[in-house]
């Protein structure tokens, strides 16, 4: 846990789930730059505290702790990201009451007078969430984005410009900018801005199995959601050939097609689509019932197995991505690992596609004292441990 020092005081912010280990702090200098600014604004009365404030992708709840004070709305496709706002909140003696979490999934407020964004790693969840909140969006909006130097493209200015209007950027600070946008709310604007061309699908390529050829719903900000990304690829064309009633998860399941694909060669199986983005799970969801409407499944957002009980899961299938944020790191692979040999009866088995030099099979022996190869190619590697 870190001190974070805001122009209203300091605040005691950790990332979740909470690691004594972890490095990485729960804010960077882009938070503190829009601070800064919302702070020296204030004082100015260019963006004062009346209205509805609604902070868009606050990665780990720093700008909606700070803003409790002003009764903020949080708009987050992660739910880690909410369960650490909550957290944060909390051990800053700050009443839940005072703000609103919400997720891309909910309906936006009808009205906002200050709109800050967090500039997303994706383009299309920003695209979205654009078209999304703009109808709330008024002539004396303020809106201010925010966001290392490195997140800010000129794509990413091109989507403030077309869907909101007129757009700038700031002078750059310890590598952060801020996105300054005045809204233009007139028939052309609208003209221009066009439809929201999200969720989107397509349909998956032949010789990957059960699933060849099926529709694929996507929601923006979802994994590949343009087309199939080339290691769930290979671990479609080696999944396992199972019979019978059977617990199956399908574990960061992005759009569901693994899933889908387990629930079409076993018919008797319950699949569990299990995502930490809210986005990744609406599609997963879409994407099973238009291709096994009579399938048994449930839908889960949240940080992996560990709502799942001990025990209960006969087959875990992943795909564990290696990146939080901008940061490579092996952690959230190593929590679906440990998460999948607690869930897994015994004589479970966990399946893992990776990238050959994660060296996840390390990982995995250390863990279940087992680990086999089941097929490789020059990048990839699909890995089965069986829990003993």
């Amino acid at each position: 846990m870190n001190r974070f020092t805001t122009p209203w005081g300091e605040l005691e912010l950790a990332r979740f789930p909470e690691d004594p280990r972890e490095t990485l702090r729960a804010w960077d200098a882009a938070d503190e730059y829009l601070l800064r600014h919302l702070a020296g604004a204030d004082q100015d009365g260019a963006a004062g505290a009346a209205g509805t404030v609604v902070v868009l992708g606050d990665r780990w709840g720093a700008l909606t702790t700070a803003l409790a004070a002003r009764r903020a709305v949080q708009i987050t496709d992660s739910y880690l990201g909410r369960r650490a706002t909550a957290a944060n909140l909390a051990r800053n003696g700050v009443d839940p009451a005072a703000v609103t979490l919400l997720t891309t999934q909910d309906a936006p407020p009808e009205r906002i007078d200050l709109l800050l964004v967090r500039v997303p790693k994706s383009l299309a969840l920003l695209e979205d969430q654009l078209h999304r909140l703009a109808p709330a969006v008024h002539p004396g909006t303020t809106v201010i984005g925010t966001g290392m130097v490195k997140e800010i493209h000129t794509s990413t200015l091109a989507l403030f410009e077309r869907i909101l209007g007129p757009t700038r950027t700031s002078l750059a600070e310890k590598k952060a900018r801020l996105i300054f946008c005045t809204p233009e709310c007139t028939p052309e604007r609208e003209r221009d801005r066009g439809a929201n061309p999200w969720p989107h699908g397509y349909r998956l390529p032949t010789g990957i199995g059960a699933v060849s050829g099926r529709p694929v719903t996507n929601h923006a900000g979802t994994f590949c959601a343009e087309k199939l990304d080339i290691g769930t690829r290979f671990l479609l064309q080696h999944l396992p050939e199972r019979r019978g009633p059977e617990r199956v998860v399908d574990l960061g399941c992005g759009n569901g097609v693994v899933g889908t694909a387990a629930a079409l060669g076993n018919p008797e199986a319950e699949v569990l689509f299990i995502d930490e983005s809210y986005q990744a799970v609406a599609s997963a969801e879409a994407t099973h019932r238009a291709n096994v409407p009579a399938g048994k499944a449930e839908y889960l957002v949240g940080d992996g197995l560990a709502e799942v009980p001990d025990g209960s899961v006969d087959l875990v299938l992943n795909n564990p991505p290696f990146h939080s944020h901008q940061a490579t790191t092996d952690a959230t692979a190593w929590r679906m690992f440990t998460g999948a040999r607690r869930a897994l009866r015994p004589g479970g088995e966990l399946w893992v596609v990776g990238n050959r030099h994660l060296g996840y099979h390390v990982k995995l022996r250390r863990l279940f004292g087992n680990c086999a190869v089941v097929a490789s190619n020059p990048k990839f590697v699909v890995l089965r441990a069986v829990r003993r």
